[in-house]
């Protein structure tokens, strides 16, 4: 698709991502973008082809490539250090370029693993936001200051949620008085699907994110043979694939289902784009991540679909399902605990069902698209000067 014009009048803003899938992080960017877009004349710059570019595009949006250096965990070796730093070398023209021409007055930075855009943006004249949506805790501490580059750089700073930028202003505390907290917006089904009936077969459990150790799918799988221990009739869908390089991860997964003799229960579907006709046949939705989590995307997507949910304990997921009574908080990697909720589950099938189609209503206010656009265009607005409409007070939008 050739480039859209620029819309004549309005200010431009350049949205900066890092990969083109659909995953959480991504969807947020597309609403993000589509918000923006609103409001200013936005570009968006990724740094190549993927489902992401097609998505942009289908909501009116201008897409560009341009290669980018992104701060990983692998750049604390050698050589994923050289990689970084050339990199770096052959975006550094490309990017200047986009800002002068699309990003004059703002460049809009929509995770902090791309620290060399702020600087470049300052270099140019630009100003820039940061929307923080990781937050590792447990991070080494050096690690966690360098992953706090982007966001120092910045002229605003948005966090997801309050727990990211509690971890962030551990290691970056000047940024607290330039910050504020957006959840996420999640556009919801127009419906939530009713519950289904207790006789159709198999307790249906779902998993939804990467397949990767941190987000907890070996733990599912472990759920899984702990019900079947108990007698529980049950199966488990993996909705997701890995992050290249970690191939190794879905083989283990992969042998440890054989290994189980749990084959015919588990369903590995790879990734999925839509992931709402996966909640549709859900009965109960695990997120059983084992590390820190900035918010819990997935957590909500299952609220909105109005399905029971067992979440870890910890970090941005409390925050994520905080008064929700269709789900249950449970220690991360407790095998018998889970199971335990997931049996309180489909033993009140009717009752979880009522408070998962209340839950969905509240969620529903809580991440209107609506909501998160005013907000983040409130936002830029006063960075780039444009104050015909003050975003609320800093903090967290409710």
């Amino acid at each position: 698709m050739p480039p859209l014009p620029a819309e004549a009048g309005r200010r431009k803003v350049l949205v900066v991502h890092p990969g083109a899938e659909l995953y959480g992080a991504d969807r947020v960017l597309l609403e993000s973008a589509a918000a923006l877009a609103t409001a200013f004349d936005v570009t968006v710059a990724l740094p190549g082809p993927g489902p992401l570019v097609a998505a942009l595009e289908a909501r009116g949006l201008r897409v560009v490539r341009c290669p980018m250096p992104v701060l990983r965990n692998s750049a604390l070796r050698p050589r994923g250090a050289v990689r970084l730093l050339a990199d770096a070398v052959r975006g550094l023209l490309p990017a200047l370029r986009l800002i002068r021409r699309h990003g004059t007055d703002a460049v809009y930075v929509n995770t902090l693993t791309l620290p060399s855009w702020p600087l470049l943006a300052r270099l140019c004249g630009s100003r820039s936001v940061c929307h923080v949506h990781e937050a590792e805790e447990s991070a080494p501490r050096l690690l966690r200051r360098g992953m706090a580059l982007c966001p120092a750089l910045s002229d605003r700073v948005v966090a997801n949620s309050r727990f990211t930028l509690e971890v962030l202003a551990d290691v970056a505390p000047r940024v607290r008085r330039r910050s504020a907290v957006v959840h996420n917006a999640v556009v919801a089904p127009a419906e939530a699907p009713e519950a289904r009936p207790h006789q159709a077969g198999p307790l249906r459990l779902l998993y939804v994110g990467r397949l990767s150790p941190r987000k907890g799918p070996q733990v599912a799988v472990a759920v899984l043979e702990e019900l079947l221990e108990r007698g529980v009739d049950a199966r488990l869908d993996l909705v997701g694939s890995v992050f290249e390089g970690y191939e190794w991860f879905e083989a283990e997964l992969r042998d440890a289902v054989r290994t189980a003799g749990i084959e015919d229960r588990v369903s590995f579907l790879g990734f999925r784009s839509d992931v709402w006709p996966h909640l549709t046949d859900a009965d109960v939705v695990l997120v059983p991540s084992v590390a820190e989590e900035s918010f819990g995307l997935t957590a909500v997507e299952a609220v909105l679909a109005a399905r029971p949910l067992v979440v870890s304990d910890s970090s941005g997921l409390r925050e994520a399902v905080e008064g929700y009574a269709s789900v249950q908080a449970v220690a991360p990697g407790a095998t018998a605990a889970w199971g335990d909720a997931v049996q309180r589950i489909a033993a009140d099938r009717a009752g979880y069902a009522r408070a998962a189609r209340d839950d969905a209503q509240e969620a529903r206010r809580r991440h209107a698209p609506e909501r998160y656009r005013d907000r983040l265009v409130g936002e830029l607005r006063v960075l780039v000067g444009d104050r015909a409409t003050r975003p609320e007070p800093m903090g967290v939008l409710r």
